[in-house]
């Protein structure tokens, strides 16, 4: 039962952090990839402050094997860049860029009753089922 109220914490924070920071908005987030137009800076601010967590958190994270609530903590193993990695990143960027969501800003905006976001995870999950025919 713990596990899953801090699972649903943790997807609240993450959620309400999403929201308040402008990602859910795919105008805002198109604006940020826009450099050349009408440029919006601020979620720079949104990833250095990601990217300084996450560059902590790994640090702890790496010299534990058992997660704050006794689950095993592993890594993926693959530390090189390869075909796959290089295609998966350029369909997520185009996604991304052409949708302004990422998948997690989506769920938040499709649990906000957002048609753009419905649509979005609708085609993300058939290119997850796709993806998994074609890599079986």
């Amino acid at each position: 039962m713990k596990h899953r109220v801090s699972e649903f914490l943790a997807g609240l924070i993450f959620g309400l952090g999403l929201i308040l920071s402008g990602m859910t908005d795919p105008s805002k987030v198109l604006g940020f990839l826009d450099p050349f137009g009408l440029w919006d800076p601020s979620l720079m601010f949104v990833m250095a402050g990601a990217v300084c967590i996450g560059f902590f958190g790994f640090s702890i994270a790496k010299k534990r094997t058992l997660n704050f609530l006794g689950g095993n903590l592993s890594f993926p193993g693959a530390k090189q860049i390869d075909k796959p990695l290089v295609i998966g990143a350029i369909l997520f960027g185009a996604g991304w860029g052409l949708a302004g969501f990422c998948p997690g800003p989506a769920i938040v905006s499709l649990a906000a009753g957002q048609i753009k976001a419905a649509v979005f995870v609708v085609f993300m999950l058939i290119g997850m089922w796709m993806f998994s025919k074609v890599t079986r």
